[in-house]
């Protein structure tokens, strides 16, 4: 319908206009579900005609008090609205604070249930912790003697092993001594004798030949010769000496035969040097010593005869040093047989040893585990032994609050079942009773309680706006910032607060302004008057920017430019929320707030 047609409805009775507030506040109820002792559909017939009563009760008061005070008060449609929407959004927000609260007490309590059951069940917990606690101590110690007693078995054995350990070592040092020692003996042999087989390696059978080829070889070289017949064991060949016509022994045609013989080269390589007959080494320990018997000598004659010359001088060397190896190499063997019993011994006592450190080790291990399990157990006694005396703590701490929190949790019950009242008349209170004194209020409120507990809706007996709406908290704030401490100024400043429509403060004394001034000096409070030259640009930044604003020292009359702030006209533009202000198309920041005070009555 049209604002004309609205506000000419309203001022006969609203009859008209009944269904709109049964569709709201039916709405309202589907959605929040408000508790009362009347059922659900009563609460939806008889809020929208008490919303209809109270703008009529509120016209009929605004007449008397013209009659009486000579102040005029305009009831509009508006407010008729401003009261739906405020008890919408009102209801909401108190039904979910005063369950939230009552939920917390409830909680509460049930910690309290929880905490005493839980107390019964430590305790039982405790007791059948005990006999398990006393078991695994028991268990503990036992594996503890038997390890004491292991450990020293062990050590018997330790000490047994580190013994034939001890025994075993200088075995090994004198094995080892008289090899070295064989070593030593053998390291003067060993070179002479490879130096000798490289030697005869470079011999050739041309070399050969011309050894056998020569008619009259040097004495050298016949020394040599006679020295290999010798070591190979060649007869001499009996025969007339050239010189004295006597018969000599020749082991130069011996010489000359053996050459002939086409292993002989293989055969010196192969020569059996470990097995000299001692006869042999007595003829030949004869030529070592002589001048013509030395092998630079002999190289500067015949390269064969070098060769053969290293040859014997090497057999006699290894012969010499082969007689003293001979007894110390037996006695290395024999020093290595003891060395592999006594090492025999040493390993089935080490076996013996490890067994015995493999049996304490398993049981280092179970001492471990049962250790482990023990220092559990005590952990779990001390954790219940803690959580039963913290929880015993807590009863004893908030035993007495039993009763409180379940007065307070029924109190709050009960508060929550008289919402739907008692946030009707605040919505009602802020709506159309904020330019009335605090007798007039009084008057209409008594009147607006009986009506509702006439039309079954619960609601408090007496009814107090600052009960209902107020936050001690912020009311103390308000306090500080300079509101006065009286009922009428607190409910003011909660119709401020709740209400969605901007506060016009009729307020001579300048307390409000103060009051204004000091709560939003932290917001960057902006104070304009109409006579401000540019009190429109003021508020367009303030609007835009999200800040508060102090229009003060109103008269009766206000610029028509800022109708639509004051009605809030607001719309969406290229996605962002907009108000016309002026000639102006501004963005509006939903942090903006708009106070207005006066100092008319």
């Amino acid at each position: 319908m049209g604002c004309r047609q609205f506000v000419t409805t309203t001022k006969q009775g609203l009859a008209s206009v009944h269904p709109v507030g049964s569709c709201l506040l039916a709405g309202i109820l589907l959605s929040h579900n408000s508790v009362s002792n009347c059922t659900l559909l009563q609460v939806a017939k008889a809020l929208p005609a008490l919303c209809v009563k109270f703008h009529e009760d509120v016209q009929a008061l605004s007449a008397r008090f013209l009659a009486e005070q000579h102040r005029h008060y305009y009831v509009t449609p508006t407010s008729y609205l401003e009261l739906l929407g405020s008890y919408k959004r009102l209801l909401a927000n108190r039904q979910d604070e005063v369950m939230t609260a009552k939920r917390r007490y409830e909680v509460g309590l049930d910690k309290l249930a929880t905490t005493e059951a839980g107390v019964a069940g430590m305790q039982a917990e405790l007791i059948a912790l005990q006999p398990q606690l006393v078991e695994s101590t028991q268990q503990t110690q036992a594996a503890m003697d038997m390890i004491a007693r292991e450990t020293a078995e062990a050590d018997k054995v330790k000490k047994i092993v580190s013994q034939e350990e001890s025994v075993a070592s200088a075995e090994a040092a004198k094995v080892q001594a008289i090899k070295d020692e064989c070593e030593a003996d053998l390291a003067e042999a060993l070179p002479a004798l490879k130096e000798a087989i490289r030697a005869l390696d470079t011999l050739t059978k041309n070399d050969i030949t011309e050894v056998k080829g020569m008619k009259s070889p040097p004495a050298a070289v016949k020394l040599v010769l006679e020295a290999v017949c010798i070591l190979k064991g060649v007869k001499p060949v009996r025969g007339k000496d050239p010189q004295s016509g006597q018969m000599v022994d020749s082991y130069w045609e011996a010489s000359k035969k053996m050459l002939m013989d086409e292993d002989f080269l293989p055969s010196l390589k192969a020569y059996d040097k470990n097995h000299i007959d001692s006869g042999i080494m007595k003829k030949i320990q004869t030529y070592t010593p002589q001048p013509d018997f030395q092998p630079e000598k002999i190289e500067k004659v015949s390269k064969a005869a070098y060769g053969l010359c290293c040859w014997v001088r090497a057999m006699e060397v290894y012969d010499r040093v082969a007689k003293v190896v001979g007894p110390k190499k037996e006695a290395l063997k024999q020093a290595e047989a003891q060395l592999e019993v006594v090492m025999t011994a040493l390993s089935a006592k080490q076996a013996e040893l490890q067994a015995v450190l493999d049996k304490l080790a398993a049981l280092d291990a179970d001492l471990a585990e049962k250790t482990g399990r023990k220092e559990s157990l005590e952990a779990e006694v001390d954790m219940c032994k803690v959580k039963l005396d913290r929880a015993q703590k807590l009863i004893a701490g908030l035993g007495g609050e039993r009763s409180r929190w379940t007065a307070a949790a029924t109190r709050l019950g009960h508060e929550y079942a008289q919402l739907s009242g008692d946030v009707l008349l605040a919505a009602a209170q802020i709506a159309y009773l904020g330019a009335f004194t605090s007798t007039y209020r009084s008057d209409c409120l008594h009147g607006w309680v009986k009506a509702c507990q006439s039309q079954g809706v619960a609601c408090s007996e007496r009814f107090k706006l600052g009960v209902v709406l107020s936050d001690p908290v912020k009311v103390r704030q308000w306090s500080i910032w300079g509101l006065p401490k009286d009922d009428f100024s607190t409910e003011n400043a909660i119709a401020i607060d709740a209400g969605r429509r901007w506060p016009l403060c009729i307020d001579p004394q300048g307390l409000a302004n103060k009051w204004i001034r000091n709560m939003e000096k932290d917001a960057g409070l902006l104070v304009i008057k109409l006579t401000d030259a540019n009190f429109l640009r003021t508020l367009e930044n303030a609007i835009q920017f999200g800040k508060p604003v102090l229009l003060e020292n109103v008269g009766e009359v206000l610029d028509a430019s800022m109708e639509p702030l004051l009605a809030r006209q607001t719309f969406k533009q290229a996605g962002a929320l907009c108000i016309k202000l002026g000639d102006a198309t501004i963005e509006y920041s939903e942090g903006f707030r708009f106070y207005i005070t006066t100092k008319l009555r």
